[in-house]
């Protein structure tokens, strides 16, 4: 490994240490900003078009057990974070080449939540969410806010501990993505491909602030009207859509891809599609990203969507 990227983790390590020191839980990120420790539970395979930027991970069957760490090894993404400093050497020096570290959201003390204002999309994420402020009447309050190397900011903020945000992406307004439980934000120090993550100036000092409760009511949408499982479909349709049920970040457009292709297949497609879009919905995707990807799956097999 070249120095610079020894240089690269231990300056990674030195500021997951830091942040666990103030109640942060951590997990060690390579430099695509992924969980750097790979799933011991799945082996190469390659991705659906609608999964870019995930690893190249092979998803298990909708029978194989979901194991969120219960197993004792390491490779869980998330649900590998801690604040216990001999866990975090653990996990870095399982991940030599680990470059950055990712902060775990929606977890005790600070249940922490992320707004992501990213410059990508070529919208002005910055203005939308002060209009989003103006109109529904809150104010950001002075924070811990995080520049990234694109030019994009994450906010962070404190959330109550009975309320669980979800993540999402472009639902709160183009540009602005939403990092909650069972998410986490790449933590400043964090070297990646694009640059280095840094604290904005006056701000590192700050605990993330409570969350203003009108904008904790915009992450926190009423549930959806649950759509059951047609009977046709049977135990099988049912097993596909608890397999996109079960999905977590990183995992979501893959598993809805494979079983909305394993429904297809069995000629339950059509009858299935308003169930795993469903329960794609509960696992954090938008209506549009869910959808696309059950069409991507329905022309994969020769249907039509």
């Amino acid at each position: 490994m070249a120095t610079t990227d020894r240089q690269a983790t231990t300056l990674a390590l030195a500021h997951a240490l830091s942040a666990a020191e103030r109640g942060l839980a951590v997990i060690p990120l390579s430099r695509t900003k992924l969980p750097a420790l790979r799933s011991p539970h799945r082996a190469t395979s390659d991705r659906t078009p609608s999964d870019r930027g995930t690893p190249r991970h092979a998803v298990p069957g909708p029978t194989a057990p979901v194991c969120h760490g219960e197993c004792g090894r390491f490779g869980h993404g998330v649900y590998d974070a801690s604040t216990d400093p001999r866990r975090i050497r653990r996990l870095f020096a399982a991940a030599p080449w680990a470059t950055g570290y990712g902060i775990a959201c929606g977890l005790h003390p600070h249940f922490l939540i992320g707004i992501d204002l990213d410059t990508k999309s070529g919208t002005d994420s910055s203005a939308a969410l002060r209009e989003l402020a103006l109109r529904h009447l809150f104010t950001i309050p002075d924070t811990v806010v995080v520049l990234t190397p694109s030019g994009g900011r994450h906010v962070w903020l404190s959330g109550p501990p009975d309320v669980v945000v979800p993540n999402s992406a472009g639902r709160l307004a183009p540009g602005i993505d939403i990092r909650g439980a069972g998410g986490y934000l790449v933590g400043p120090g964090s070297r990646t491909r694009h640059g280095v993550y840094s604290t904005a100036p006056g701000t590192a000092r700050l605990a993330p602030a409570p969350c203003p409760t009108a904008l904790l009511r915009l992450l926190t949408p009423p549930p959806r009207t649950h759509h059951p499982t047609p009977p046709a479909t049977g135990e099988h349709g049912q097993g596909l859509v608890q397999f996109v049920l079960a999905a977590h970040e990183g995992q979501r457009n893959t598993r809805l891809f494979w079983a909305a292709c394993r429904a297809y297949e069995n000629g339950i497609g059509p009858d299935l599609t308003p169930a795993l879009i469903d329960a794609a919905l509960h696992t954090g995707l938008s209506e549009r990203e869910a959808r696309s990807t059950v069409a991507s799956a329905a022309r994969m097999t020769g249907q039509r969507p």
